[in-house]
This record gives structure tokens, sequence and C-alpha cells, in this order.
């Protein structure tokens, strides 16, 4: 079982960060949710609560995976290479 996982999935660096952006997206979710109608006030004519709640999650969301994808750039080349390989060819 343990040769089907990647190298990438064994580091304890990504495992971390896949775990801070899924604590990230959970709170995103239930926060805009939450606390949207406490946000009362009119922002262009509809209320500020209502427009957290449908626009800020989506860009939220946006900001999450592409934080993702710069963390995933950054440690890709270190955490790719096999055990005793000292740079990529």
């Amino acid at each position: 079982m343990d040769d089907l996982q990647s190298a990438a999935e064994r580091q304890p660096r990504v495992r971390a960060l896949k775990l801070v952006l899924l604590l990230l997206w959970a709170g995103v979710a239930f926060g805009t949710s939450f606390f949207a109608r406490a946000l009362d006030f009119s922002l262009f004519g509809w209320r500020f609560g209502y427009w957290f709640a449908a626009q800020g999650a989506l860009l939220a969301f946006i900001a999450i995976v592409a934080g993702y994808a710069w963390a995933m750039n950054r440690l890709a080349p270190e955490d790719a290479l096999p055990p005793g390989v000292d740079e990529v060819k």
C-alpha cells in the first residue's frame, strides 16, 4: 500500500499544507454563511452580507487554489526527487 502513495504525499510539509488549506476552506465555507447576517449595511444597493456570502466566498476559494498551486510549485522540485538524488537532470 505504501508503494501506491506518491513521494509528495509522504512528505509532512505537503500534508500540513493540505490540512491548513482544508481548514481554511471549511472556515470560509462556514464563516461566510454563518456571519453574513451580522454584516448589516448596504453596498451598491445590495446588503453586504449577501454580497460577502455570494462573492466573497468564491474569491476566497480561488485564492486558496492559487495559494496551493504556488506552494506546490515551490515544494515540487525539492520533494519530487527520489532519495539519494542531489539535483534534477
